[in-house]
C-alpha cells in the first residue's frame, strides 16, 4: 500500500509541475502575441500615414510644379511642336492598296 501511495504522490507532483510549466508557457506566448499585435497596429498606422503622404506627393499640381522648378520643363505648345513625316509610310500604304 505504501508503494502505491508513494507512486501516486510522485505522479501527482509530476503532473502538477507539468501543469505549472504549461500554464507559464501559455502566459508567455499570450504576452508575446499581445506585443506582436501591438506592433502590427503600429505598422498598419505607419503604412496608412505613408500611403497618405505618397498620395499627397503625387498630385498633378505638385508634379507639374516640380517638373517646372527642378527639371526646367515646360508645356508643349504648337510653336514648340515639330512634326516629322515618315517617308516609308506612303510607300507602305501604296503597297497595301496594290495588293488588294
Amino acid at each position: 500500500m505504501t508503494r502505491l501511495t508513494v507512486l501516486l504522490v510522485i505522479a501527482l507532483v509530476a503532473s502538477s509541475l507539468y501543469l505549472v510549466r504549461t500554464a507559464y508557457e501559455a502566459r508567455r506566448l499570450f504576452a508575446e502575441l499581445d506585443r506582436e499585435r501591438g506592433q502590427q497596429r503600429q505598422l498598419e498606422l505607419e503604412h496608412k500615414r505613408l500611403e497618405a503622404e505618397r498620395h499627397a506627393q503625387a498630385t498633378n499640381l505638385r508634379v507639374e510644379k516640380v517638373a517646372r522648378e527642378r527639371l526646367a520643363m515646360r508645356g508643349a505648345t504648337p510653336a514648340l511642336t515639330l512634326y516629322v513625316a515618315d517617308p516609308a509610310a506612303p510607300a507602305a500604304s501604296d503597297a497595301a492598296e496594290t495588293s488588294r
